[in-house]
């Protein structure tokens, strides 16, 4: 890991980020002593898919039925 004065990245900051890109990270010191750490981001092993739950998520025949209980749950009656 390098370590960067802050001086130094302000003047390099692009630079800095395409070496993040390329997967290093770099840590961001001001006057000596670690503040900050500019690295990648770290991506799932796949994009998110529409329909990817489907067949794993269940919701009960009357989920959608607003009961006394329920009524009573709600206002605290």
């Amino acid at each position: 890991m390098v370590t960067v004065n802050v001086y130094e990245a302000k003047s390099s900051f692009s630079k800095l980020l395409a070496r993040a890109e390329a997967g290093e990270t770099i840590l961001l010191a001001r006057n000596g002593r670690p503040v900050a750490q500019v690295g990648p981001i770290t991506h799932g092993d796949r994009p998110v898919t529409f329909g990817d739950l489907r067949g794993q998520v269940h919701l009960a025949a009357d989920f959608d039925q607003w009961t006394a209980q329920d009524e009573a749950d709600w206002y605290g009656q």
